[in-house]
């Protein structure tokens, strides 16, 4: 059993994530396509996945088993910046920590061999698992995306209601049938025993699409903490007359090629200019063209981090992406 110990800072300090998390849900949707969970509810999105995987995706097995411990650096802190940010975040990950999350996993099972290089930080086998994880989020989520915003936008509106009629702690209480709380202590059952103290630093409730049957956490006490929860599901939504059309093609005609690529690119995930230009393969200065006038009409947010400045879709953007209805007019000058 897993005890999370609260003080009235941390419960002040409950936070939901405001976006699916592109790490969490990579990691956990390996979990499931290499296991038997879930056939009813995942089924045909194994079999379609499985079809269309790249040769490398194997080694990441190694680090995510479908049983027992995945290295927590697969998934950074959790936070509505999207893959990009995460994998940097990953790439980023200091040798200690690599040599922790991999010597973990060796004393559960043999990991193929490649991880020796990993657990050194050494940079080629950082840079091909950056690679490889691309791949597979192409392949396995990408396409599924929209459902994955659907579901996960569902479930936090239901919880933030929860919040409004019973506070945060009547909102704990009914999270998750495998979460008990009482008198500011949450638990949660697990394989070990295990006491969590928050000492102020919160948590951030973190819906999932292919988190399943039982919330998770970090292993790493050191991490912001963090519980992963499942979210109700509608069954045949990856059936093959199901599966959700790249929301790009009918964007194109409303906004123009580049411009709606953009714009969903946006979706699952923020980017700097440069970032976009590269994984749209056009210049700089298309995307500070086209992002100007995706940012008049209320569709993207700008900040500036240093030197470079951060675009990401706004509420709105992931509505016309998505296609869902009730849509505010949008005037542009």
């Amino acid at each position: 059993m897993l005890t999370f110990h609260f003080t009235g800072a941390d419960i002040a300090r409950v936070r939901m994530a405001s976006r699916p998390d592109p790490m969490w849900e990579l990691l956990l949707s390996l979990h499931l396509l290499k296991g038997d969970d879930g056939a009813v509810v995942f089924g045909p999105w194994k079999q379609q996945v499985r079809s269309r995987l790249a040769a490398g995706v194997p080694m990441l097995f190694d680090l995510a088993p479908p049983r027992g411990y995945s290295a927590d650096f697969l998934t950074p802190s959790p936070s509505g910046e999207g893959l990009e940010a995460g994998l940097d975040a990953l790439l980023s990950t200091p040798r200690p920590v690599l040599r922790r999350d991999t010597g973990r996993l060796a004393a559960a099972r043999r990991p193929g061999t490649w991880t020796r290089s990993l657990a050194e930080g050494d940079l080629d086998t950082l840079h091909r698992l950056d690679r490889i994880l691309r791949s597979y989020f192409a392949a396995a989520l990408r396409p599924y995306w929209t459902r994955v915003r659907t579901a996960f936008t569902r479930d936090r509106e239901l919880r933030v209601r929860a919040v409004a009629d019973g506070g945060v702690e009547g909102m704990l209480a009914g999270l998750h049938p495998d979460l008990r709380w009482r008198s500011g202590l949450l638990t949660m059952a697990s394989a070990c025993d295990r006491d969590i103290r928050l000492g102020g630093r919160g948590l951030v409730l973190l819906p999932s699409f292919f988190c399943w049957r039982a919330p998770i956490t970090l292993r790493d006490p050191g991490m912001p903490p963090v519980i992963v929860y499942p979210v109700a599901h509608d069954l045949g939504w990856a059936q093959p007359n199901a599966e959700p059309r790249d929301p790009r093609l009918a964007l194109r005609t409303l906004l123009g090629r580049t411009r709606a690529d953009l714009l969903a690119a946006l979706t699952a995930g923020g980017g700097s200019t440069g970032e976009l230009a590269q994984r749209l393969a056009v210049s700089p200065a298309s995307v500070s063209q086209h992002t100007t006038a995706l940012r008049d009409c209320g569709l993207i947010a700008t900040r500036r981090r240093g030197p470079a400045v951060h675009h990401s879709a706004t509420p709105l953007g992931e509505a016309l992406v998505d296609g869902r209805p009730g849509i505010p007019s949008v005037r542009a000058g």
